[in-house]
């Protein structure tokens, strides 16, 4: 009767070892299922915030490109202005330089 209770006794070992085995399986699983599905939900924040500040990016690139095309129709519209006011000033005052010139060429000192 003693060996009867030994061997019952065991058998409830082992089956309580088999369950508390069961149990730390089916834990591990559920907890490499969590994090598959953490890194998946990462992944997705990820691309989400990715294509959110690439937009932004793009955005500000074409602002900042519109100001640049203003910017160099704005110094070409300065240059040609400061290219007219030379050659006013030259066709001014070219006149005076020629005699200017002419004078001091065409004068002779002892």
């Amino acid at each position: 009767m003693e060996s009867s209770r030994g061997q019952n006794g065991i058998q409830q070992l082992l089956a309580a070892e088999q369950e508390a085995q069961h149990i730390v399986n089916t834990a591990r699983n559920a907890k490499m299922a969590r994090l598959k599905q953490a890194k998946e939900e990462a992944e997705k924040e990820i691309a989400e915030y990715r294509a959110q500040v690439e937009y932004e990016f793009q955005k500000k690139l074409a602002e900042s490109s519109g100001d640049s095309g203003a910017n160099v129709k704005r110094l070409e519209l300065e240059t040609d202005a400061k290219i007219n006011h030379l050659k006013n000033e030259a066709a001014r005052i070219s006149h005076d330089v020629v005699h200017m010139l002419l004078k001091h060429v065409t004068t002779v000192r002892n």
